[in-house]
């Protein structure tokens, strides 16, 4: 048995619906502009840019229910609904043939940036790191398997504030599909069981005050619904 000097911290999961079992995290991957009308509304150009990917602690997952607390050092907190990818098998430069073998299931996120803090650091051309990935900045449904929703390649995916109607895009819309996803990033890293990827949101980005309720959803995967709180 190995001795530590302090405590080791608990390993980070996330439910999978109708089961006890939870699938455990070890790293999340999120893909940058991956629908082309937010690439444009981010001032980019959809036709040139490979994906690009940044990254979140796995401990910034967590349900996405209740209230989700609106982080410090930021007045301008935005959400972004995307697709997640759950890597059940590991591999090194998968091809996009190969890459639905080693998902185990699919979910629901939410990417919550501190946008003013992102614009600074591009500014400045330094890391993301505070701008995305901070306390609960991932909230998430429970993960289903393959077996029970398939691999989605269409389908409608949206976000509401308070009722009103932000993001509305298609799973269709994606640049680069999932299996090219995987395959790009194990081109860089060698993929293992337990990561994350959130594959991008559609158009419709925006700010979010505390005391705003969180509706989104996914056909076929499932819907959320959360209360930003008031700091």
């Amino acid at each position: 048995m190995t001795d530590y000097v302090i405590t080791p911290a608990h390993t980070p999961s996330i439910a999978v619906k109708g089961s006890d079992a939870r699938f455990p995290l070890r790293r999340v991957f999120c893909v940058g502009r991956n629908y082309r009308e937010h690439t444009r509304e981010m001032g980019h150009d959809p036709d040139r840019e490979p994906p690009f990917f940044f990254m979140k602690p796995a401990d910034a997952v967590v349900p996405a229910e209740g209230v989700i607390a609106y982080p410090p050092l930021t007045s301008d907190l935005h959400h972004e609904v995307e697709l997640v990818v759950a890597i059940g098998k590991g591999g090194v430069d998968i091809s996009p043939e190969e890459a639905f073998s080693h998902i185990w299931g699919y979910g629901l996120g939410i990417d919550l940036t501190r946008r003013d803090l992102q614009a600074q650091a591009k500014k400045f051309s330094r890391p993301w790191e505070w701008a995305k990935a901070f306390d609960e900045s991932a909230p998430s449904i429970p993960l289903q398997p393959v077996s029970a929703v398939g691999h989605p390649s269409s389908g409608k995916i949206w976000l509401n504030v308070n009722g009103e109607q932000r993001q509305l895009g298609d799973l269709a819309d994606q640049i680069w599909s999932v299996s090219e996803v995987i395959s790009h990033a194990s081109k860089s890293v060698t993929l293992k069981a337990g990561d994350l990827i959130f594959t991008g949101t559609p158009a419709g980005v925006g700010a979010l005050q505390p005391g705003d309720e969180v509706t989104a959803g996914i056909d076929g995967i499932g819907e959320l619904r959360f209360t930003l709180g008031r700091g």
